[in-house]
C-alpha cells in the first residue's frame, strides 16, 4: 500500500478547479437530454474552458502564483 501523498491538497486553486469540473460533468451527464442544443453546447464550452484552466495551473507546477478562483 501507498504512503498518502502529502501535497495533495497544497495547491488549493487546483483542487477546486477539479472540483468545479467534476461538478459540471456530473449536471453535463444528468442534464443532456433534456437541455437545447444552445444549453448543451454552453455547459460543453464552460467545461472545457475549466478544463483548460486545470491545464494550465498544473501544468505550471506546485510553486506557481495561480489566480484565484472565480466558479459559475
Amino acid at each position: 500500500m501507498t504512503a498518502p501523498n502529502p501535497d495533495r491538497r497544497s495547491n488549493l486553486v487546483l483542487r477546486a478547479l477539479i472540483d468545479d469540473m467534476l461538478d459540471r460533468v456530473r449536471e453535463l451527464n444528468r442534464n443532456s437530454n433534456s437541455w437545447s442544443e444552445n444549453e448543451r453546447e454552453h455547459a460543453e464550452a464552460d467545461l472545457e474552458s475549466i478544463m483548460a484552466r486545470v491545464r494550465r495551473i498544473a501544468s505550471a507546477g506546485p510553486q506557481s502564483d495561480a489566480p484565484t478562483v472565480t466558479t459559475r
